[in-house]
């Protein structure tokens, strides 16, 4: 499942040093098919540690987490949106990512100049927003006025995209993204269809200094952005891209040490894969067998035939059933052959939506 987040923001913000910590931290790509990537996107694992404790209890040859991918996309300035820049290429690429992390800068450094003279966080992010809803209002236009004329010739398909055009004409005038617009089941296909930039999910990083890592909220500009973001409803993620630069060449364990000298739990790289990974919606089931014990990304909300297409078309096309248990009863029960006695193990159809956590095994025929 190709799913990629896209990495914006400003020049000097710090957003190539947190790229260059996840090409550095990258997966293998060879235990992933067809992982030929472009230079601007990096694959990462996803952590997860259900996935390390099944491997302890099943003990397989060998195990596959599941993987995400990051797309760098060009840095954008004030005027993208009339082609400033690299404006094109910034709005060409941002178009074909599913979510959009943007990276502010909310640090002190005076041998890195800020692009405006200032390090003000908040303008950082408007200008980015602005940009994208700019874009977003020339592509609506363009279309509102084709379908203007099928709509006074009472065409039903046009009138119903002439309404939906009509409230994103008038949002994004009033500078709200599209994502924060409210529209029906129905009008959110017609919304889907126009692949606007700010209907993606959006998810703000904010780059501190290596002195402040541990204790973020002591720092001004990120609870400035805390407050903005707080007003769509969107996540802030802190970090240091460049301690971020530094861990993505350690191993394990010194990372962890690392990371404890710090007083971080946590790298912010695994805070932002977590989150980018909630944020498109997605979720993990797990296929364990002495072979291998492996993740797979899936959609919530999808049923079972759909997942198991993730595996491969064979799999979705004969799909006969699902033999499935949650991952916190085969942990309990230790194994999969207790866990069936305890009566854990359940035969599911076409219709069951896949939780999170699930453990499969899928039965199909072709």
């Amino acid at each position: 499942m190709a799913l990629t987040a896209g990495i914006v923001g400003l020049p000097n913000v710090g957003k190539s040093t947190l790229f260059n910590a996840i090409t550095q931290a990258g997966a293998e790509a060879a235990n992933y098919p067809f992982a030929t990537i472009d230079p601007n996107v990096g694959i990462v694992e996803v952590p997860d540690n259900r996935l390390n404790t099944l491997t302890q209890l099943v003990k397989p040859k060998k195990t596959v987490p599941t993987a995400f991918e990051f797309t760098d996309i060009a840095g954008i300035v004030k005027g993208a949106s009339k082609g400033e820049g690299l404006g094109n290429q910034f709005l060409s690429h941002i178009r074909q990512v599913d979510a959009i992390c943007q990276v502010v800068r909310c640090f002190q450094d005076e041998n890195i100049t800020h692009v405006s003279g200032k390090i003000d966080p908040i303008d950082d992010m408007e200008i980015i927003n602005l940009e994208l809803i700019l874009a977003d209002l020339e592509t609506v236009n363009k279309r509102y006025q084709r379908v203007e004329k099928m709509a006074r010739q009472k065409d039903k398909e046009a009138l119903a995209e002439f309404n939906v055009l009509s409230v994103l004409k008038e949002g994004l005038e009033s500078e709200k993204p599209v994502r924060a617009l409210d529209f029906t089941e129905d009008q959110e296909k017609i919304v889907k269809g126009l692949h606007l930039l700010t209907s993606k999910p959006m998810l703000y990083v904010a780059n501190v200094s290596e002195d402040e890592v541990a204790d973020p909220d002591a720092n001004e500009y990120v609870q400035k952005v805390k407050d903005y973001a707080a007003k769509e409803d969107a996540e802030v993620i802190v970090i240091c891209a460049k301690i971020e630069e530094e861990i993505s060449e350690l191993d394990q364990d010194e990372k962890e040490m690392f990371l404890d000298e710090l007083g971080i739990a946590e790298s912010g790289l695994d805070k932002l894969i977590k989150a980018s990974y909630s944020l498109l919606g997605l979720a993990t089931y797990f296929t364990a067998g002495e072979q291998e014990v492996r993740a797979w990304t899936f959609r919530q909300g999808i049923k079972a035939p759909q997942a198991a297409g993730v595996i491969h078309t064979d799999f979705e096309r004969g799909f006969i059933r699902a033999e499935t248990v949650s991952y916190d009863d085969l942990v309990d029960a230790g194994s999969m052959n207790q866990a069936r006695e305890n009566g854990k193990v359940r035969l599911e159809g076409k219709e069951y939506i896949v939780q999170d956590g699930d453990v499969i095994h899928f039965r199909f025929n072709v």
